[in-house]
This record gives structure tokens, sequence and C-alpha cells, in this order.
């Protein structure tokens, strides 16, 4: 029976086209993402357990949530920051609450928490939102996973960040991202 209190139908503010659910995230390349896949099948997985799939593995840089379409260019530019190449170890397996399988880097490179800063300074002049929880950077490996067990050879699995990337959320079962822009790091030099 349709609600009186709602004219529009249950799905349309979040499913529709006028708003795209976004992320700011690193995204492996494919030999990285080949050594991500590889450590993820090494572990034992319960039943009901939810792997990550290989096109979905990615490290979380900032949630930036439901945006009207409009808005998307205006964004997508101003979300444009100075950025210095690093190398990320991720080494350290961990189950978090409510039994989320991660793989967390063992330090955190200076120039990755210079890059979350100043995205999180470009997302508020941008008057978004920005998530007030300390930065944990990590790749999600699997969800309902509490009793998981971690391969016992530590992963050494070494990520080379040039880049960073805008990504939508796709609405539905089926579900996915998109990658709406990639920010690839660009050395200063001399004006042309």
């Amino acid at each position: 029976m349709h609600s009186p209190h709602n004219s529009q139908s249950p799905s349309s503010a979040q499913d529709g086209p006028r708003y795209a659910r976004l992320f700011l995230a690193l995204w492996p390349a494919n030999g990285e993402n080949s050594a991500l896949l590889g450590y993820q099948q090494q572990w034992l997985w319960p039943k009901g357990s939810s792997p990550v799939p290989a096109e979905r593995l990615h490290l979380t840089l900032h949630f930036i949530g439901a945006i009207e379409r409009p808005r998307l260019e205006a964004v997508s530019t101003g979300l444009q920051v100075a950025m210095t190449p690093f190398e990320l170890h991720l080494t350290q397996p961990a189950i978090w609450p409510r039994g989320l399988a991660v793989l967390q880097a063992s330090a955190v490179p200076e120039a990755l928490k210079e890059l979350h800063c100043r995205l999180g300074e470009a997302l508020q002049a941008l008057a978004l939102p920005v998530e007030s929880r300390p930065f944990r950077p990590h790749v999600t490996l699997a969800r309902r996973a509490a009793g998981s067990i971690a391969p016992a050879a530590a992963p050494a699995l070494l990520w080379q960040i040039g880049s960073y990337v805008l990504v939508e959320s796709l609405p539905g079962a089926a579900g996915g991202y998109r990658i709406r822009r990639r920010y690839p790091y660009l050395p200063a030099g001399p004006a042309a």
C-alpha cells in the first residue's frame, strides 16, 4: 500500500539519476589487484562470509555520500589536490568489529597522511562533510567474516601509489563501482 507521507517511490532518492553516491579511494593497478586477490584467497573464510570481489578491492580515502548530479563536475574539479607518489606496504591482517576482515599498512606513509588531509580540506571547501573518525587506511577483504583465519605467512604486498580516484557506488542488486575520475600525480614543472 502506498504511504501518503511519501510522494516518491521508496528508491527514487538513492537509485534514480538525481544522485550519485561517491567516495575517494586508492585503486590498485592490475598487478596489485592480483596480489591482493591472491592473498585474499589464502584466507579460510567461514560459511556465510562475503569476500570482496576482485573488481571492488580498494582503499577508501574519504566517503562523500550522495551528491546531486548537477554538482558532479564542480565536485570532481574541486577534488584535484597535490600529492606525492609513495609506496604503501600492506602487511597486517585483522578482523575488525562486525566481522570486517581487513589488510592494513604496518606504517602510514607521511605522503598518504598529507593526501588524506588535503582531500579533507578540499571536501570542506566544497561544503561536503568530512568524517571525524581517525583515518585507518585498509583494504577490506571480506564482510561477515568473524572467525576467519588469516594465512600463517604475513603478506608482503607493496603498492605503488601515483594517483587516486573518485568513485561512484552503483545502485541496485548488482551494485559495483564506477571510477568517475582519476587524479594522477602531476609533477610541478616550469610554466610553459
